[in-house]
């Protein structure tokens, strides 16, 4: 019976997910219904026009972006969670979020000092990604160069909870010499936006995930040895450099190009990897990585469309939906469970 458990819980939490993005599909200032929306995939054409436009330009790519991000961010918090044994880790622990939100603070706040602004940087649409990019890649090189000589996985935590401080500090100079104006939009960006992410966009973002994953499916069998500590791991034959670099480069492409393409997304990636191991009762990440990016997709859909408020015109930033949903959950899981036997 044990062993029927994930099969059930995947082919529901399948069911799920379509019903979720049927519901993420309709739900907005326009309502659009969900017999509209089934007819539509299977060839026939909407009975207004303007559903059209609202469906293929807005609502397609932002329910697919929440799809990639929700997996992107599930799978960068469980791999930190199992590489410092940590149950509170997130994947922002490196300071990857911070050296994003750096990027975009020097492109839309430092225009005196440097001579450009997003309207004049050259990249159109793509200004805030690139720097944000650029940001998170800078991060992710101190940090692997730290990881290159700091054998022990906590030290690690520690720099790079200073590199996401140090990082944040520069931020903070940059909105305080900033104009009215620029301090807005940069505070706008870090309130977090699934819909923000064009159609040109969506196939280079998911490019960008699939490529962290490739590190993550490489190693996934030393990361249930990684769970007893790195000394276990390597009595049992795995290679705990090549894993860690593997973590690392994995987490840091992951959170950075979800960070890069939506801003900093809080919560999805600390509670989903807990809400995985809660519904499949496992601790087996051959079982955890497809189930966290399985619920991860699920609650990234639920938040955005909570954040639509149906049938309101204005719309709530994801980062406030997602605190909201996500704090009293970890709460929750705090107080149900034992992390000291997973951990």
């Amino acid at each position: 019976m044990q062993n029927r458990r994930p099969a059930f819980w995947f082919s529901s939490g399948i069911g799920l997910l379509l019903l979720c993005l049927l519901a993420n599909l309709s739900v907005g200032s326009v309502w659009i219904p969900f017999g509209e929306i089934v007819g539509r995939f299977f060839g026939h054409p909407f009975s207004k026009e303007s559903w059209e436009t609202i469906f293929i330009s807005y609502r397609i790519p932002k329910a697919f972006t929440a799809i990639i991000a929700g997996i992107g961010l599930s799978w960068s918090g469980l791999q930190m969670q199992t590489f410092f044994r940590n149950p509170l880790a997130g994947p922002y622990v490196l300071g990857i979020s911070s050296g994003a939100g750096l990027g975009v603070a020097v492109l839309l706040m430092a225009a005196t000092a440097f001579g450009f602004s997003i309207g004049t940087s050259g990249f159109g649409t793509w200004s805030v990604v690139i720097a944000a990019s650029i940001g998170a890649i800078g991060v992710l090189l101190l940090v692997s160069l730290v990881a290159w000589r700091v054998r022990d996985s906590m030290t690690l935590l520690i720099v790079g909870l200073m590199f996401g401080s140090a990082v944040s500090a520069l931020v903070a100079v940059l909105s305080y010499f900033s104009d009215a104006e620029q301090l807005k939009l940069f505070t706008i960006w870090s309130m977090g936006s699934l819909g923000a992410t064009q159609d040109a966009q969506l196939p280079a973002m998911g490019t960008a995930v699939v490529i962290g994953s490739i590190p993550l499916l490489l190693h996934i069998k030393g990361y249930n040895a990684m769970l007893m500590g790195e000394n276990y791991a390597a009595s049992m034959g795995i290679r705990i450099q090549n894993l860690r670099w593997a973590m690392i480069l994995s987490t840091g492409i992951l959170a950075g190009s979800v960070t890069a393409f939506c801003g900093p997304i809080a919560f999805i990636g600390i509670a989903v990897p807990h809400m995985a191991r809660l519904v499949f009762k496992t601790a087996d990440h051959r079982v955890l990585f497809p189930a966290s990016a399985l619920i991860g997709a699920i609650a990234l859909l639920v938040c955005d469309g909570i954040s639509q408020l149906p049938g309101s015109a204005l719309t709530l930033p994801i980062n406030a939906v997602t605190s909201l949903v996500g704090a009293p959950m970890v709460i929750w899981l705090i107080l149900r469970r034992n992390f000291s036997r997973e951990f």
